[in-house]
């Protein structure tokens, strides 16, 4: 199902536009595992290369899903918490390791996580759903969590939309150069994350060795 998603997210775009870019990312912010980072880039790019949508508008229906997802999962976290973690998590890939890393960054760095989380593909689904558990008082989780929604939003939709145009205007080797430099860029900055969330991940088990515990 997520691979035909994925598959399709262009026909998806042309048919219902910024209301799938809102849909996916708002789903993806509750916690289940759709391609929503994918869509909003997706979107982007289609804007960048057709002109068929306004990038302004798929970056405000990005925010608008990140921060509507993200309420509804903190709701979730904050009233089911580890009871429903501990029975339907492993249907949305929320195993005790990211509960563990969740618990540990929440106590080591507060509400931070609300709002960088959103830039870490293992913690970006999950953030709000781990605030909820971890009891972070909602006005603050507001707060971080729409800062953190628009910045994202903008950061990824404006890069996506340059790079659909530069793609537009590719006519020789100098923009092919630019392009290569690039998606080069862009490839470091995912293996760099994908190290650091390995990292954290190690670190989380080493400071949390017993079982979790429910926030009170």
């Amino acid at each position: 199902m997520l691979n035909f998603l994925a598959r399709n997210l262009d026909s998806l775009l042309a048919t219902y536009g910024y209301l799938a870019v809102f849909v996916f990312v708002g789903i993806e912010s509750i916690g289940i595992p759709v391609p929503g980072e994918t869509m909003l880039v997706t979107a982007a790019i289609y804007a960048g290369t057709t002109g068929r949508l306004s990038i302004f508008w798929v970056i405000v229906a990005s925010a608008a899903g990140a921060i509507v997802g993200d309420n509804i999962g903190y709701l979730i976290g904050r009233t089911g918490g580890y009871r429903l973690v501990k029975r339907y998590g492993r249907y949305i890939r929320l195993e005790e390791d990211r509960l563990r890393l969740g618990q540990y960054l929440f106590d080591k760095h507060g509400s931070k996580v609300v709002f960088f989380g959103r830039f870490i593909s293992v913690l970006r689904i999950f953030a709000a759903f781990l605030a909820g558990v971890n009891r972070m008082r909602w006005r603050r989780f507001l707060f971080f969590n729409a800062a953190g929604g628009i910045i994202w939003s903008t950061l990824y939709g404006v890069a996506a939309y340059l790079l659909g145009q530069q793609l537009l205007r590719l006519s020789g080797s100098i923009d092919l150069a630019l392009a290569i430099i690039g998606v080069a860029v862009v490839i470091a900055a995912i293996v760099f994350l994908r190290r650091n969330e390995a990292r954290l991940q190690r670190e989380a088990d080493a400071a949390l060795t017993g079982p979790l515990e429910p926030r009170s």
